[in-house]
């Protein structure tokens, strides 16, 4: 799941190290050069919430993130719309399938009036053993299920800006009623946009037909960002008539850094065994196969199943380490995580492992010099 490993560890002395970083990269125009959004994660437990939000608004991030993990994903997001007033605040994501439209379309109505229009609803599908074993829900057909999920949004979305009757059927979802007293308040603000996580070709096509961003997983690379993603993004658009300008891609990256190479040795161990994990995982397969690594993630299922993690580890040489992480000294990673973005990613969300807050405030003396 997006953010998972993020949110789990989220604390403060991570948001120091990457303000510390988007500090860097504002300095050196790097960021705003190339109109870069760099975002942050907001930590599921309430009464971490209000500190973190207000932490990343004051240093500069464009946005915040929740991830439907061990907690609500929304909850968080009320209390962040309350302390701040220019930070970009969404899911990343909740779980649609858990919920329905109605549902989901009342939350997100309300935290964009609160929010004063900087909510944004990112959604994924999760997978059919949660669904339907955590969640107890159905699961079919995901990405119809998703497509008429957006659909129905959207309906109901525009019953309460606009008027009318609710007359939304289809094969899964079924909303015909809306009286008077179930209508919310009008709101000055626009229905909020609606991002989806996707990994797979036709989930991302999908995404490029009907929503308004794109968010990223960790474990895809530069090469399956360019000749995967963004291409299934552009044939969505097209299928659509839409075009690229407004719609935003969201991408997650890991780093390894350190100020000295035991700091780094460190850190890039921990980036190995979370490649290993998210490469253990079915639904990534499809990534791994076009750098040719199929057979590997048969093998770490494998040893998964065994809780075999160090070994796992040990079979990320460093071609995957770089395929799927920014890897070198505090100097060299802003420059690195750019050329990463440049051309697909409108907004990032860099995963420091191991780093400290001397480690990059070194690299912003070494800058300052």
């Amino acid at each position: 799941m997006p953010m998972s490993y993020l949110m789990g560890v989220w604390s403060g002395e991570r948001i120091c190290r990457v303000t510390y970083w988007i500090a860097y990269c504002k300095v050196t125009r790097m960021v705003d050069a190339a109109r870069l959004k760099v975002d942050g994660g907001i930590p599921n437990q309430l009464a971490r919430v209000t500190e973190a939000a207000v932490a990343l608004e004051r240093d500069g991030y464009d946005g915040g993130w929740t991830a439907e993990t061990s907690h609500d994903p929304f909850l968080p997001l009320l209390l962040a719309a309350e302390h701040t007033s220019r930070l970009e605040l969404g899911t990343n994501i909740a779980v649609a399938f858990a919920r329905n439209p109605m549902i989901v379309a009342n939350i997100g109505w309300d935290l964009q009036a609160y929010s004063r229009g900087r909510f944004i609803l990112g959604l994924g599908t999760q997978i059919q053993p949660h669904i339907e074993k955590r969640f107890s829900m159905p699961w079919s057909h995901p990405a119809r299920r998703m497509r008429e999920f957006v659909a129905a949004l959207h309906a109901i979305w525009s019953v309460w800006k606009d008027g009318g009757k609710l007359r939304f059927e289809g094969d899964f979802y079924t909303h015909k009623i809306m009286t008077p007293m179930f209508t919310p308040e009008p709101q000055p603000y626009s229905a909020p946009k609606v991002f989806l996580a996707a990994v797979g070709e036709a989930m991302t096509e999908l995404c490029g037909e009907v929503a308004d961003g794109h968010l990223g997983h960790p474990m895809v690379s530069k090469r399956y960002l360019d000749e995967v993603t963004v291409p299934a993004l552009l044939r969505g658009m097209r299928r659509a008539g839409r075009s690229r300008s407004g719609f935003e891609v969201s991408g997650e990256v890991m780093i390894a850094t350190g100020e000295n190479e035991q700091e780094l040795t460190a850190a890039t161990a921990a980036v190995r065994k979370q490649i290993a994990f998210y490469g253990s995982t079915p639904a990534y397969r499809r990534v791994l196969e076009l750098h040719g690594w199929g057979d590997l993630q048969t093998e770490l299922h494998r040893l998964s199943l065994a809780g075999e993690w160090d070994a796992m580890a040990s079979l990320i040489d460093d071609e995957m380490l770089a395929a799927f992480a920014v890897v070198g000294p505090v100097g060299t990673i802003a420059a690195a995580l750019q050329d990463r973005c440049r051309g697909a990613v409108d907004r990032v969300l860099p995963i420091f492992m191991n780093a400290s807050p001397s480690c990059i405030t070194a690299a912003l003396k070494e800058f300052r010099q």
